[in-house]
């Protein structure tokens, strides 16, 4: 089974960490977040895994090679200038042929890719989200009131929402709808989908899930590696 993992972002919220590394290659625990994904792929029976790459892509390729030792096939697609989320798959259109996981460079989950890639194949859509609900406390008081009278007070109440979580299953169709060469994001294709009636598929993400975008973040996925990922298989520095 077939994977690309989106490895050519700036990184530019965790400055200066990504002056000197680009964002796959930061350190977490033992091994580096893209080591991680592609540990995590390996284990749920994908062997073979895309990087799209841009930013410093030669620190990648030189680091990685072409996956032997990690136990998968590994095949650089390098852009000469970004192409967002989507637009990367432009560039690969012969050789995704089957279903396959499509997730962003700055992911940490242990969400089992296996379960959820078949239960996208097995849907009625060209497109399957992976959708994380997220609780966000509110930092005030929240009041109601009716006539110029309070009516009720909740203090700090949290909020919940469903977020994309970065992990899709794309099915080799939905490839045609992706310009060429051309920036273009997963927001912007779903939004066509739903424009043009097409199913887009979710499946729930329960487990343990981490989007890299910030400092703050990355101190967080460096305190959750004993926890989660301590124990994959693979080599390491």
């Amino acid at each position: 089974m077939k994977a690309v993992i989106l490895a050519g972002g700036l990184g530019m919220r965790l400055r200066p960490l990504t002056d000197v590394i680009p964002k796959p290659l930061l350190p977490i625990g033992e091994r580096s977040l893209l080591e991680i994904q592609i540990g995590r792929l390996k284990a749920c029976g994908f062997d073979e895994v895309f990087l799209a790459t841009n930013y410093k892509a030669d620190y990648i390729t030189n680091f990685f090679g072409d996956g032997s030792r990690y136990g998968v096939r590994l095949t650089e697609s390098r852009e000469t200038e970004p192409l967002g989320t989507a637009g990367p798959l432009s560039l690969l259109r012969d050789k995704l042929d089957a279903p396959f996981v499509l997730m962003n460079g700055d992911i940490l989950s242990t969400i089992d890719f296996r379960v959820m890639y078949d239960h996208a194949v097995a849907a009625d859509a060209d497109l399957c989200v992976a959708v994380k609900r997220i609780v966000t406390p509110f930092a005030f008081g929240r009041i109601s009131h009716a006539d110029g009278y309070v009516t009720a007070i909740e203090e700090k109440p949290s909020f919940e929402f469903d977020v994309l979580a970065g992990i899709y299953v794309v099915k080799p169709a939905l490839l045609a709808l992706i310009p060429d060469r051309t920036y273009y994001g997963m927001d912007k294709l779903i939004q066509r989908m739903l424009a043009e009636k097409r199913r887009v598929a979710r499946h729930s993400l329960h487990e343990y899930w981490l989007d890299i975008g910030q400092l703050p973040d990355y101190e967080s996925a460096k305190g959750a590696y004993e926890k989660h990922f301590a124990g994959l298989e693979g080599p390491r520095p």
